[in-house]
């Protein structure tokens, strides 16, 4: 994994953390244009925002909202081509690391 932290660690040696519920509601859904912040999307991949990303991808695709229309084995290799990550499931846990650690400010 190109993103690697230690979210635990990271934790226990910051002063002070919000609480979970300060954080994220356990009702509140992420949208996908924040969770795939643009600093992350600029570290790690070849674009600068999600909806570019999603519209460069090889699908009728033209923005983050309609990611569905983009085939999971043609996304895959979009994302092993264009990202530093090798597939979906690795950038998933990258950007969740890299989300979290933000929300807590690590």
């Amino acid at each position: 994994m190109v993103f690697e932290t230690n979210l635990e660690t990271a934790a226990e040696s910051a002063e002070t953390l919000p609480s979970a519920e300060e954080a994220l509601d356990e009702h509140d859904e992420i949208p996908l244009t924040e969770l795939f912040s643009d600093e992350f999307l600029t570290e790690y991949t070849d674009f600068d925002t999600f909806d570019g990303m999603v519209a460069a991808s090889p699908s009728p695709a033209t923005s983050a909202d309609e990611l569905e229309l983009v085939p999971g084995d043609e996304w895959n290799t979009f994302v092993a081509e264009t990202t530093d990550f090798e597939d979906e499931r690795e950038m998933l846990f990258a950007v969740r690391d890299y989300w979290v650690a933000s929300q807590l400010g690590l």
